[in-house]
């Protein structure tokens, strides 16, 4: 086998855990009711938003051991709420939180843990059909403000955002969504529903993905 077939396989393995990923956030994010009253077009809050000309973000932090997360804050949106890890289920796909837990947010447990090397995957409900779910405001997210993901080993890892998307789940770019933006940076994604309700296939037109990366 030549060199260039000998570093097949790891690229492979990446591809096979980052496409069940891509599934997984997917899943996570289809709420398959109604959309919420007070919302009677079935809007969902959609922003975007890339680093400013007087925006100046910290440089990034050497990335951190793996450790399982057990809590993330966002004090700009005073958010605080449990992190779960979501295993296989049965049928192999990765399971999602129920939605009795709509203030949770989940962790795709067989990717990175955040703070170590690599985009970590956090995901989480916009709503639950009659009221907001944890991440209802995600969208309204700027460059430059700050996640708090507190882990197993007692550290807290401070995570600084850099850029906030809407894409659309027609022609939805994966690599653009969950792709490391840095080789080797200890990175997080942060992703919930946006758009309008589609009620033909119970599903949001869209995805707001936060990308944020290790500062402290």
């Amino acid at each position: 086998m030549t060199a260039r077939g000998g570093r097949l396989l790891p690229a492979l393995v990446w591809l096979t855990l980052f496409g069940a990923t891509l599934a997984w956030a997917a899943e996570l994010t289809d709420v398959d009711l109604p959309p919420p009253s007070g919302r009677p077009d079935g809007t969902a809050p959609v922003v975007s938003a890339a680093p400013g000309p007087g925006v100046r973000l910290p440089p990034a932090r050497r990335p951190l051991p793996p450790a399982a997360p057990r809590r993330i804050d966002v004090p700009s949106l005073a958010l605080s709420a449990p992190v779960v890890p979501r295993p296989l289920d049965p049928s192999g796909a990765p399971g999602t939180p129920p939605m009795d837990m709509a203030g949770a947010v989940g962790w795709w447990q067989r990717g990175p843990a955040p703070g170590s090397a690599g985009p970590a995957l956090l995901a989480g409900h916009l709503d639950t059909g009659t009221r907001a779910a944890v991440f209802h405001r995600l969208g309204e997210l700027r460059p430059g403000d700050a996640v708090h993901v507190y882990r197993a080993d007692g550290r807290a890892a401070r995570f600084t955002v850099e850029e906030v998307r809407t894409l659309d789940r027609d022609g939805f770019d994966a690599r653009l969504a969950y792709g490391p933006r840095r080789p080797g940076r200890a990175e997080l994604r942060l992703v919930t529903c946006a758009g309008a309700w589609d009620e033909a296939v119970r599903a949001y037109t869209a995805n707001v993905v936060v990308s944020a990366y290790l500062t402290g």
